[in-house]
């Protein structure tokens, strides 16, 4: 095969087929295509690009096209075509070597000192190791290389050449240029303070592009901290004090991720910063605070929940991070089978009625009850919603914070909501006989009550409720269903694989019909190599039918309850998660960590 000056996408093409990584259709398919494809990446790069962003944002690699068309990989394996895939296959054909960065084992000085940002920004090229006087560079063409002469004449250097995807390139730019500089330079200038500046409860990030070099650096690395937390899905931001240093971990699909330590001596401007940012008392060090961040990304509004908390080397902060589209999402898009979704979509189109919703912290409840109030939200219809804290302000609803210190608590608030003639009233948890016992009420006069309990499963909510003093007969005149939950990682499409299962295997003994192969991730830089990306809910989904009411006495068993649903037909969330690992959403790790 002749080798190219610069790479396109037929030759790109032409090195997947003769490698097997993909079929004379699909190479057909995004022959077609290619050119649509990449002017529609074109102008979404471009749309979302800031003014510094251009030239990155004018470079369309063949990788990114062809990766954009989600191809399966003829293989068997169920796996998608990635960018990493694409380019590890012309490192084989051109005979360069592939290298898959970690940017943990990468030194701030070797990537920022021998180029400038807008030269590996136009080139996508960065420096990633040095031995003596040579430097090993990561550029995304192996071919368009005639830059690179030019650079060894003017650094007087001599290179060697890796190939790496131009996603790892410009992540490593917009870190290594960005964050890591920022905190370098706040740190050689010793600052210990920041100014007030303008209390400002709506705050607007910058690009990563955008933030000058000469701005206010502690400023600057905490802007490029949410956008990085931001880019990599994560639900939280921890800053952590040590005696010696900081850590930050970020909370991605659940599980925590460390991902950078900081000098210990900026841990405090860095809290001062975000303080401001949240609107709180940045002289009160020895009390927990809480505030908000109101921001944009992506050209949609994030609400940022910050806390903070004195622990024993100073005050650790963490920052919850609230998407729209996680948070309020459309019911079909949750989890839910079909017999569920019916059932709970049927609970909410109910006149009246309380529908509770059950599971730990973390298993995703919330996002359960807004998107049920967005699906029921219309300009005819009176949602009120009473939330310690207010997870997101959402205008659709009237949403009451809890204010224990002005006495408004779940309890003694509902009785002024129902003279607001409410239609739907969403509580945040019952903790109380009270707080019970004004949603019951609230059910008999004509509502609809949407709340949470703590129990672990369906039926242990009826106990509960039971146990708190509610009678079991207001408990079958006013409760329509109730819906159990938990959250399980998906597998990371990119890398999905299959492995065998034996018939003794412990994914067997658990299943009544037996299985010979099931699915895992194999890691991949998607997946921040965990093997899963994104994920979803499992729903066990009990509807209050006359079985489940006849077996309501006051001296109802768990037994005599499951008994009752099992003749209706439910599935509990164990059979839930063993259906989603035997399709391949999920894993054996994954069902076992949330059903024992």
């Amino acid at each position: 095969m002749k080798k190219p000056t610069h790479l396109t996408v037929e030759y790109v093409l032409e090195v997947l087929l003769k490698k097997g990584r993909i079929t004379k259709d699909q190479y057909q398919d995004v022959q077609i295509k290619g050119n649509a494809q990449r002017a529609k990446l074109q102008k979404y790069q471009e749309t979302n690009a800031s003014r510094r962003q251009y030239q990155a944002a004018n470079i369309i690699t063949p990788a990114e096209i062809i990766s954009s068309f989600n191809l399966l990989i003829p293989d068997g394996s169920g796996r998608l075509l990635s960018e990493d895939d694409i380019t590890r296959a012309v490192a084989e054909e051109s005979g360069m070597e592939y290298k898959k960065i970690d940017p943990l084992k990468l030194k701030l000085d070797v990537v920022t000192s021998h180029i400038s940002k807008p030269y590996a920004m136009r080139h996508l090229v960065v420096p990633i190791e040095e031995n003596n006087t040579l430097v090993t560079l990561a550029v995304v063409d192996p071919y368009n290389l005639d830059h690179i002469e030019s650079l060894q004449i003017a650094k007087n250097i001599k290179v060697t050449l890796v190939l790496t995807s131009k996603t790892d390139v410009l992540k490593i730019i917009r870190e290594f240029y960005g964050f890591r500089a920022s905190v370098q330079a706040a740190e050689s200038e010793r600052i210990t303070s920041t100014e007030l500046g303008n209390l400002e409860q709506y705050i607007k990030l910058r690009g990563q592009d955008e933030i000058e070099a000469n701005d206010q650096h502690i400023t600057s690395a905490v802007e490029y901290l949410m956008h990085y937390a931001f880019d990599q899905r994560a639900s939280d931001i921890h800053i952590e004090p040590k005696r010696e240093k900081s850590y930050v971990r970020l909370r991605i699909d659940g599980v925590m991720h460390y991902i950078y330590t900081i000098p210990r001596a900026l841990h405090a401007p860095i809290l001062s910063r975000i303080k401001i940012m949240s609107r709180m008392n940045i002289a009160e060090k020895r009390r927990p605070q809480d505030g908000r961040i109101k921001t944009n990304y992506g050209g949609k509004e994030m609400e940022l929940r910050v806390s903070t908390i004195p622990v024993a080397f100073g005050e650790k902060v963490v920052i919850r991070i609230f998407d729209p589209e996680v948070l309020m999402q459309d019911l079909d898009q949750l989890g839910f089978y079909p017999r569920e979704y019916q059932l709970y979509n049927a609970f909410i189109h109910r006149p009246n009625g309380i529908i509770l919703v059950t599971g730990p912290t973390g298993s995703g409840k919330t996002t359960t009850l807004y998107s049920s109030l967005k699906s029921l939200s219309s300009p005819d219809i009176n949602i009120i919603t009473v939330e310690d804290p207010i997870e997101m302000v959402i205008e659709d609803f009237n949403q009451i914070g809890v204010q224990h210190t002005a006495g408004v608590s779940f309890a003694n608030i509902l009785p002024y909501i129902l003279r607001q003639d409410p239609d739907v009233i969403m509580v945040g948890e019952i903790r109380d006989k009270e707080t019970a016992d004004h949603a019951i009420q609230s059910a008999l006069t004509g509502h609809l009550v949407l709340t949470t309990l703590h129990t672990n499963d369906s039926p242990s909510a009826i106990i509960r409720l039971m146990d708190i003093g509610i009678p079991y007969y207001l408990i079958a005149s006013t409760v329509v269903g109730i819906v159990a939950q938990r959250l399980v990682r998906k597998i990371c499409p990119h890398c999905r694989a299959i492995r065998e299962v034996a018939p003794d295997d412990p994914e067997n003994k658990l299943l009544d019909e037996k299985v010979s192969k099931l699915y895992y991730g194999e890691g991949c830089s998607e997946c921040r190599n965990t093997g899963y990306k994104g994920r979803t809910g499992i729903f066990e989904v009990m509807e209050m039918t006359e079985n489940v009411k006849n077996a309501l006495t006051r001296t109802v068993t768990i037994n005599k309850l499951n008994k009752a649903i099992a003749a209706d037909g439910m599935m509990d969330l164990k059979q839930v998660a063993l259906r989603k690992m035997i399709e391949g959403v999920t894993t054996y790790e994954e069902v076992y960590s949330v059903s024992g």
